[in-house]
């Protein structure tokens, strides 16, 4: 029998531009998960698995990170590595052994300590996950000696300005919105406020892609506590508990490496197909969001993934951008945090941060940037190579969904 899955707490660490006085990553993984298990009011021995994640680290970093910050009680704790995805990938290892009856009470936890300066490969001496990525845009645009994630993704909006015609100032303007949405998160990286044109006349990093409109290299982590439903009651927890009403994985489709396309290259239809599947596992529709965390690492990755989650008919973002319907006042409001664009991306944190930031707005705590009337909240997180996990949420007593 599958069981309810409740969020019961979320923490987590303001997010910073890697330096040499960076906090290491156990005192971050532990900052955010003792507030995960203040906001729960449970202590640490109530946990029993811990399902932890990271990408730039030795093996068992989880584990180091847990035990001297949260506790050693001896849980099973797994390390979770999957890209950009990391994040949400312990968040969905987590909640299968919730809703399968395997643990009551589980541990999502994610951190990341980056290097300066662009992502860079791991291992010279061995096959690139991302080859076969790689080769399509290759084939279709060929490969400049400038770092090859914003490449990439530029890709993928020029294929969608051949395709549409589409204006490169529609995703200069998803950054402008971003940045402005980050002034009023206290855990943002970067809180300054820009103009369109500011946004447009920064660097160049690649093409149209401006500094402005692609995610920094980030240090921060982020938790999530999830438990059953009579966990909950136990804990007298109803008040705070956030349910996942639906979350699908998917990873790359035929699709991505045989109809030569970079916007399928970079994840579109493994999102399109793990969206449609969550809709429909939970008897709800795009209409029916009022809150979306979605993967800016890149401003045209965003205008994409609305089209891929079914905000709009594919071919048609640029006028849900001229409604205003991807913020406040609209019909969602889209990285109320500021996105990763400026609220940062360390990788292995940014899908609980994500999880976090729309727990506190389905519960009404967002504070200035706090989306009125939030009943139903969604997350999307993308890793290259691949990854994508969509997830919806609801608060969850009595069933938070309409």
């Amino acid at each position: 029998m599958q069981r309810r899955v409740f969020v019961v707490g979320v923490g987590m660490t303001k997010f910073s531009k890697p330096n040499e006085n960076s906090a290491d990553y156990p005192e971050m993984a532990k900052e955010a998960g003792q507030a995960a298990l203040a906001d729960a009011g449970i202590p640490y021995s109530a946990v029993k698995q811990a399902c932890v994640g990271y990408v730039y680290g030795d093996s068992t970093c989880g584990q180091r990170a847990v035990y001297h910050g949260l506790g050693l009680t001896g849980i099973p704790i797994v390390n979770v590595n999957n890209n950009c995805a990391t994040g949400s990938t312990a968040l969905f290892m987590a909640r299968q052994l919730v809703e399968g009856g395997l643990a009551d009470c589980v541990l999502a936890l994610g951190f990341e300590r980056m290097a300066k300066g662009s992502l860079a490969t791991g291992f010279s001496d061995r096959t690139n996950p991302m080859d076969k990525h790689m080769e399509i845009m290759i084939n279709k645009y060929g490969l400049a000696s400038a770092p090859v994630a914003p490449q990439l993704f530029a890709s993928a909006g020029k294929e969608h300005m051949e395709k549409y015609g589409t204006n490169p100032e529609y995703f200069a303007k998803i950054a402008w919105k971003n940045h402005s949405h980050s002034t009023n998160n206290p855990y943002s990286q970067f809180q300054k406020e820009y103009t369109l044109d500011e946004v447009l006349q920064s660097r160049k990093i690649f093409d149209y892609l401006t500094v402005l409109q692609c995610c920094p290299t980030s240090n921060g982590a982020a938790a999530a506590i999830l438990a059953n439903e009579e966990f909950v009651k136990r804990h007298k927890l109803q008040p705070k508990a956030v349910e996942i009403l639906a979350q699908v994985m998917a990873t790359d489709y035929p699709s991505t490496f045989e109809e030569n396309s970079c916007m399928k290259m970079v994840g579109y239809d493994m999102t399109k197909k793990a969206a449609q599947k969550c809709f429909e596992q939970a008897g709800l529709k795009p209409t029916d969001v009022d809150v979306i965390e979605l993967h800016d690492c890149f401003s045209v990755n965003e205008f994409l993934t609305y089209e891929a989650l079914g905000l709009c008919p594919e071919g048609r973002a640029c006028d849900l951008i001229d409604r205003g319907d991807n913020t406040y006042g609209g019909k969602w409001v889209i990285n109320p945090s500021g996105g990763l664009i400026s609220k940062g991306h360390p990788l292995g944190a940014t899908g609980l941060a994500q999880v976090a930031e729309l727990c506190w707005q389905l519960r009404g705590l967002a504070g200035r940037r706090q989306v009125p009337g939030a009943k139903v909240a969604l997350q999307h997180n993308l890793g290259l190579g691949g990854a994508v996990v969509v997830t919806l949420f609801g608060m969850g007593f009595p069933r938070g969904h309409r």
